[in-house]
């Protein structure tokens, strides 16, 4: 029996389970590798921040999902691999051997250049650590925590930024939120008439902006920035996008130049043809697109195929990832705006829309 290893319990791979319990293929193990039971929807996380959700209602139960694919479910963190040997090494140090794996690890936060950022401040990433300090800032006395830094100003930042704010608000509390960006302006992905709403929408809610300034170092009080200034902060949020996991330098594989697994259009791994990665740990050598969510999304059903062709002795076939893809940014007041190309709009129907979308994308997943 051919044993098919997924590491991660990523978008992608929450699909991937989902194609495996329809297909129902004999002759296949499956085992899923995961940390944590839940895996957090990344679209929902700042309606959980705004509490428009529940952590809950925000996540996929694994084990349930991995029940209806015939996977065996294993809660264990990845500590590497040796594709040479075929093998992932787990925390409790022993290893898996597989005929086919595919990783959905997901990423780190790239702090390790910011002096001083492992000590202050929290990262969206890991959720559940994050979830448990922002709660923590909302048992707080007010006068505890005056103004709160979110450093990265894509849309992950900014996102969070006014779901924060709005939050604040709702609780009577009038703490100062800003959002800091190294590049020139907010959301550089996006096209110019998004950027003139989202800015209006922050202006609107009395969200500081700050562009333009690499944050340089960062201490218990705030934040040095690269042009001298300084920013006060009790509460310092870093969402400033992706980093490869570490572990992957010692993999074998082929990485790209900032360490992401490299896959072709089949998401394949350009050394070694038994390995397939998605998500924000892989980079498509051809089609180099923004670590997104929705992109991961998008890959679950192309790698799902493929992994079935792979062990079937068939060749994979290649995935075409859409240039543009729809953003539905929420403003956490129950507003979102609408971001595709070159056109965006926004206002309550979006967030509804938005709404609809979120929730029939977690009940496709719904095996509890």
């Amino acid at each position: 029996m051919k044993r098919l290893i997924l590491a991660g319990g990523g978008h992608a791979h929450v699909e991937v389970l989902r194609r495996l319990g329809l297909a129902q293929r004999p002759g296949i193990e499956v085992v899923l590798v995961s940390p944590l039971p839940l895996t957090p929807y990344s679209g929902m996380l700042p309606g959980v921040v705004s509490g428009h959700y529940t952590y809950r209602e925000a996540c996929i139960d694994l084990a349930p999902l991995a029940q209806f694919a015939g996977a065996r479910f294993l809660q264990a963190r990845i500590t590497g691999i040796e594709a040479d040997a075929g093998l992932v090494r787990i925390d409790d140090g022993s290893a898996l051997p597989y005929d086919a794996l595919s990783i959905d690890t997901g990423s780190v936060p790239p702090l390790r250049s910011i002096d001083g950022a492992d000590r202050f401040g929290i990262s969206v990433k890991p959720v559940e650590r994050f979830l448990e300090a922002w709660q923590a800032v909302l048992d707080e006395p007010p006068a505890r925590v005056r103004r709160i830094a979110v450093v990265g100003a894509g849309a992950g930042g900014v996102e969070l930024a006014l779901s924060m704010r709005a939050r604040l608000r709702r609780a009577g509390r009038d703490t100062a939120v800003s959002l800091f960006g190294e590049a020139p302006d907010l959301l550089p992905s996006h096209a110019p008439a998004a950027r003139r709403r989202i800015r209006a929408a922050l202006d609107a809610r009395g969200i500081g902006m700050v562009f333009g300034h690499r944050v340089e170092r960062v201490a218990h009080d705030g934040l040095r920035l690269s042009d001298g200034r300084t920013a006060e902060a009790q509460w310092i949020v870093w969402a400033t996008g992706a980093a490869a996991p570490p572990w992957l330098q010692t993999s074998g594989l082929a990485l790209d130049a900032d360490g992401f697994v490299a896959v072709d259009a089949c998401l394949r791994s350009v050394s070694h043809p038994a390995v397939y990665a998605a998500g924000d740990v892989a980079t498509v050598s051809r089609h180099v697109r923004p670590k997104s969510g929705v992109y991961a999304v998008r890959q679950g059903p192309p790698l799902a195929a493929n992994l079935l062709r792979a062990l079937a002795g068939d060749t994979p076939q290649p995935y075409l990832p859409q240039k543009r893809t729809l953003a539905l940014l929420s403003t956490g007041d129950g507003h979102a705006i609408a971001s595709w190309g070159p056109f965006s709009t926004g206002g309550a129907w979006a967030w509804r829309w938005k709404d609809r979308i979120d929730r029939a994308f977690m009940a496709r997943y719904a095996y509890a």
